[in-house]
């Protein structure tokens, strides 16, 4: 585990070469990369000390400083309450020099971020949480999402699965923005290409017992069961799928939206095994992403997961982008981060006027246990989706 209390400084292994302070703004007047995450709850393994971990591994190959000024990595934990990030936000931009935050799990934390960063006029970069509204009615100069967001996520499962023959679907769907915005945005798409929705059940976020959202979902008949859930919620889901025979008795087949390689791990390919679901990133797509990824697991021991791979993209992209700018005003390095291609781990990537990172998406199947090679070796891509197939096109301009 990587924990840095607020006021304390702490290094890493390989990276001393990084200042880690953990609090107000030091004399040197340093750059500052705030990483806000979940760092002790069920987000915690698909962000927190492996996000801070990235944005620090993006810092050093950045180099030691910008414009001048050394680099600092700070980070705090959300506790996956909006009033705590909105604070927090709020203390580092006005009192702790923070020139950004990043991360960002949950739609409410994100929000409040988001609100926060354009009050202050400072920048954000959310890398976590995925609905389409960060970059359509919310957009702003100060902001950019890096995360797969609502929309490309369903045409990255729900058309690709139907396009496969998947026609009929049945939601089990968590109770709250993210949930609903996905399970909308993947109607719509399931109807567009042919598909029907037979149904959908809905669950409370912490929920422990899916017994009757998953009776009700064998009950519809429908051959694809949709699991618009996140995190812990949707690990346990996924188990108690399995203990129900859906998927070992082939007529249903599960199909998820935002997965993390991490819940992989955590129910294993014996429980896993068939899942679909599609993602920005995977360590293995790449020569470049098998080298940052293996960096990354000498230090974390496991692979990293989208959110933290777009958190060390983002964060080496915003550095970068702060040298073209050759400012730290969140206007000039925002236009900079605009105009500067982007380098996906050996994807190309761009960052578009309103503030959505441009990438094709991979819709991939996770893999039985006979089938992979390998520790960490989970998932086999079935589809890519092209960037201007994935993304909402623009309504926002900046």
């Amino acid at each position: 585990m990587i924990r840095t209390a607020i006021g304390r400084r702490a290094t890493i292994a390989g990276l001393a070469t990084v200042p880690l302070a953990h609090g107000a703004r030091a004399q040197s007047d340093a750059v500052k990369i705030g990483v806000l995450t979940d760092e002790s709850g069920p987000y915690a393994d698909s962000g927190g000390p492996g996000s801070v971990l990235a944005a620090r591994m993006a810092a050093a190959d950045f180099g030691p400083t910008v414009l001048g000024k050394p680099i600092e990595i700070v980070h705090g934990d959300t506790l996956n309450k909006p009033d705590v990030a909105g604070a927090l936000a709020r203390k580092w931009y006005d009192s702790d020099g923070v020139d950004v935050i990043t991360d960002l799990p949950v739609t409410p934390v994100a929000l409040a971020v988001q609100q926060a960063a354009k009050e202050k006029q400072r920048s954000v970069m959310i890398t976590a949480a995925a609905i389409t509204e960060f970059t359509s009615k919310l957009c702003s100069p100060y902001s950019t999402h890096w995360a797969d967001d609502t929309h490309a996520l369903t045409v990255g499962t729900a058309r690709e699965v139907v396009r496969g023959g998947g026609k009929s679907w049945f939601f089990i769907t968590v109770d709250f923005s993210f949930g609903r915005a996905l399970e909308a945005e993947a109607k719509s798409i399931i109807e567009a290409n042919g598909g029907r929705m037979v149904g959908s059940a809905y669950f409370p976020i912490g929920n422990t017992d899916f017994s009757s959202q998953l009776i009700a979902a064998q009950s519809s008949g429908a051959e694809i069961i949709g699991l618009a859930a996140v995190g812990n919620d949707q690990v346990n889901l996924i188990k108690q799928a399995r203990e129900f025979g859906v998927q070992s008795k082939g007529k249903q087949r599960l199909a998820g939206f935002l997965v993390y390689l991490t819940d992989i791990h955590a129910l294993g390919l014996n429980v896993s095994q068939g899942l679909t679901f599609s993602s920005g990133f995977y360590w293995d797509q790449t020569d470049a992403s098998r080298a940052f990824s293996k960096r990354f697991f000498a230090e974390r021991h496991a692979m990293p997961t989208k959110n933290q791979a777009a958190i060390y993209v983002a964060s080496l992209h915003f550095l970068k982008a702060m040298a073209q700018a050759g400012s730290r005003d969140a206007v000039a390095v925002g236009r900079a981060m605009r105009a500067l291609p982007v380098d996906y781990l050996g994807h190309k990537a761009s960052v578009r006027g309103d503030g959505r990172v441009l990438y094709a998406l991979t819709l991939y199947r996770v893999k039985s246990p006979q089938e992979s090679k390998a520790p960490w070796d989970y998932l086999t891509a079935v589809a890519t989706v092209p960037a201007a197939e994935a993304f909402l096109a623009q309504s926002c301009g900046m």
